[in-house]
């Protein structure tokens, strides 16, 4: 079906957005058309925005707009335990669970060989200058369950050990209120030997 260029060029740069087919690049398109002229300038100058003023905070490398970012600022935090997650939405859904409680370091990705992912092109040595110069006494390490995040997850203990700092990874198991029988058996087996008293 043919459009106008510019209907066409906003369905091809919205098919390169992850999950976005050509089906609902249109639809998306044509709500866009039919909108108000405030809301089409509000959503532009916001996708402008996270160009031009989102940047990497220099203590945990969190996104941020303002440097260091407000969890990196905030006192009442924990200075002795640093919370590491792969990336800012990770750290997210930590903070969303305990509020106000950890200071984070993001990685930013995950070792992984065969995409050409070694531990510099994350932020480990970053993570160990912050112990260092920080004196953080706890890592609590919470990369994904997988090959790759508990490859992250040795690689970092292994770095930390000679140093003191206690490190502790995030239990992975059978979630509340979920029903056995639907359990894949990795984790049923990381569930039981992640098990602790009653």
């Amino acid at each position: 079906m043919y459009y106008p260029e510019p209907i066409e060029r906003l369905i091809e740069n919205l098919t390169k957005l992850p999950g976005i087919g050509r089906k609902t690049a249109t639809r998306l398109t044509f709500f866009l058309l039919n909108s108000k002229r405030h809301y089409i300038s509000e959503l532009a100058q916001s996708l402008l925005d996270i160009r031009e003023r989102i940047m990497l905070c220099s203590v945990c490398f969190n996104i941020t707009d303002v440097d260091p970012c407000m969890i990196c600022r905030d006192e009442r935090r924990d200075k002795s335990t640093l919370f590491v997650v792969e990336e800012s939405s990770h750290m997210m859904v930590v903070e969303s669970s305990n509020p106000g409680v950890y200071r984070y370091h993001i990685l930013h990705g995950v070792i992984n060989p065969i995409e050409g992912i070694g531990p510099e092109e994350i932020k480990i040595n970053e993570l160990k200058e912050r112990i260092l110069k920080e004196g953080i006494k706890e890592i609590i390490i919470a990369t994904n369950p997988n090959i790759e995040g508990n490859t992250t997850a040795h690689y970092i203990n292994e770095l930390i050990k000679p140093l003191g700092v206690s490190v502790t990874r995030i239990a992975s198991g059978v979630p509340i209120g979920g029903d056995i029988i639907y359990i894949d058996p990795l984790t049923i087996k990381s569930s039981i030997e992640n098990r602790r008293k009653l």
